[in-house]
C-alpha cells in the first residue's frame, strides 16, 4: 500500500475521531461547573490593586 493512501485513510478515520474527542473534551473542561469562579478571578487580575499600583520589580529590596 502506498504511504500517502495509508496516511489518508488514517486521517479520515482514527485521527478525525481523536481530534473530535479532544475538541469535545476541551468544551467540557471549559464549561465545567467549577470553572466560572476561576475565570472570574482571572478576569479581575488587572483590578486587584485599585488602591495603589502594584510594586515594580526595581522597587523591591
Amino acid at each position: 500500500m502506498e504511504e500517502y493512501t495509508l496516511l489518508r485513510q488514517f486521517a479520515d478515520s482514527w485521527m478525525l475521531l481523536l481530534l473530535f474527542s479532544v475538541f469535545v473534551g476541551i468544551i467540557i473542561w471549559v464549561f465545567r461547573p467549577g470553572a466560572s469562579k476561576e475565570y472570574k478571578d482571572t478576569a479581575n487580575i488587572p483590578f486587584r490593586h485599585q488602591d495603589k499600583p502594584a510594586e515594580s520589580k526595581e522597587a523591591r529590596p
